[in-house]
């Protein structure tokens, strides 16, 4: 089996701002990527330099893809299920049954978001819906928002929120307690809670958001929405697999200043290293996994 420099797990920012840099330095590279992280459902990013206007998840993705594969990365569209190590070689097994071998890994598997099936929602996050307040928060200057979301996720969101937008409404979509500390804070801030799931997001024939239309009938207008739920899941499965350490959050801990594992020959970036959840802080992660990666493939030992 032809073992490979590089096998990149995840072709989201990370991974491939990983395989571009690995590429310019004419490494053998492979992503490995299933097409469900968070980037493929983001319809507009508004913090990156050079796009004033914003640019989709799956916009830049392809753009990735393309200068990627410029330099001779190869892609795969298939799940790794399974990471092993032996001596040296890291082993990829995948749900189509596929095998491959590389001499490094990069860890870009991200999180994936817990998001409720409502109608419309998917077509309005990164529009008028959206997810991170670092990313985000400045969409929702002075717009009536609705943040919705279960228990103290979402009234912790909106705490959050009340810099950007006095003009909130929390609706506690699955019911789960908030405590009596959070609802005297969110009386105390004027911000209305609702006690009652949501059936669809409402929007017009532009695909503009009109509102929140609960389950009894009532319709919540807004210009602006906000999730706020827990039970986003790390998707550190593999990393686990292979003894990758952890932290208390089940983030994967790296090293600052490579970005490797406490597995030899095992580097991460990204959503699963962070929780800042920042694109151009995956970006970053990718390339300076990428710069050390490079010297271990040219000898260089650990740094100490």
């Amino acid at each position: 089996m032809k073992v490979v420099d590089c096998i990149i797990i995840g072709g989201g920012i990370a991974g491939l701002q990983a395989a571009i840099q690995m590429g310019r330095y004419n490494h053998s590279v492979l992503v490995i990527d299933s097409n469900q992280g968070r980037s493929t459902i983001t319809r507009g990013y508004h913090n990156i330099l050079g796009w004033p206007d914003g640019i989709s998840g799956p916009k830049l993705r392809d753009l990735g893809i393309l200068h990627a594969k410029k330099y001779g990365v190869s892609f795969l569209n298939d799940k790794v299920t399974s990471l092993e190590k032996s001596d040296n070689t890291f082993t990829v097994r995948t749900l189509l049954k596929q095998i491959y071998s590389a001499n490094t890994v990069f860890l870009a598997t991200g999180l994936t978001d817990y998001l409720p099936d409502l109608p419309n929602l998917q077509q309005c996050l990164g529009a008028s819906i959206f997810i991170c307040p670092d990313c985000d928060g400045y969409e929702i200057t002075g717009k009536k928002t609705i943040v919705f979301g279960n228990g103290n996720t979402v009234a912790n969101m909106a705490f959050t929120l009340t810099y950007w937008s006095k003009e909130l409404t929390v609706i506690n979509h699955d019911k789960k307690s908030i405590s009596d500390e959070n609802l005297l804070k969110l009386k105390s801030l004027g911000i209305q809670t609702i006690e009652e799931p949501i059936s669809e997001i409402v929007v017009d024939s532009t695909k503009q958001l009109i509102g929140f239309l609960l389950k009894n009938g009532v319709l919540i207008k807004a210009e602006r929405g906000f999730t706020g739920f827990s039970g986003n899941q790390l998707n550190n499965h593999l990393a686990k697999q292979v003894g990758v350490q952890l932290n208390e959050s089940n983030h994967v801990v790296v090293n600052p200043r490579t970005k490797e594992t406490n597995i030899n020959g095992i580097w991460a970036g990204g959503d699963l290293i962070s929780h800042s959840e920042q694109v151009t802080i995956s970006m970053g992660d990718g390339s300076q996994a990428a710069i050390w990666m490079h010297k271990r493939l040219l000898g260089e030992p650990r740094p100490v």
